[in-house]
């Protein structure tokens, strides 16, 4: 049940990347160029986004609880740890984002379209992800 409630969210997850026009990279770019022709729609998307879930995830918090709908014990998530790998690593990640117009969700959901750029572009991603238990970078 858990895999199937997985494999829902994910595709209810894809399909609102699709719909909301997250999967387009000019349209990624333009949000994210503050100074040029700005495009806030997508600041409206994530707004909507947490409009839902806040909501829920506040009185679930309120509750107390530890477990999800199924009943499974979620994990408990460490206190923040800001330090320089972070940062670079979030660098690199939004110089990614706004050169390339795509971030790892919506490159998945854009891989379906067959499109050569985003088969290149998860080949780099997985790459990337290989990498980084490989190569250690001390900051």
């Amino acid at each position: 049940m858990l895999l199937l409630i997985a494999l829902l969210s994910g595709g209810l997850f894809g399909l609102g990347l699709v719909v909301s026009g997250m999967v387009d990279p000019t349209k990624v770019q333009g949000f994210l160029n503050l100074f040029g022709d700005w495009d806030p729609s997508l600041a409206l998307v994530m707004g909507g986004a947490l409009a839902v879930f806040a909501p829920g995830y506040w009185l679930w918090r309120r509750t107390g609880r530890s477990q999800c709908a199924l009943g499974t014990e979620l994990p408990r998530v460490p206190a923040p740890l800001i330090d320089k790998r972070l940062v670079v690593g979030a660098l690199l990640f939004g110089i990614g984002w706004g050169l390339a117009g795509i971030c790892p969700g919506p490159a998945l959901a854009l891989g379906a379209s067959l499109q050569w750029q985003a088969g290149v572009f998860i080949a780099a991603m997985i790459t990337g992800f290989w990498l980084v238990g490989k190569v250690k970078i001390r900051l």
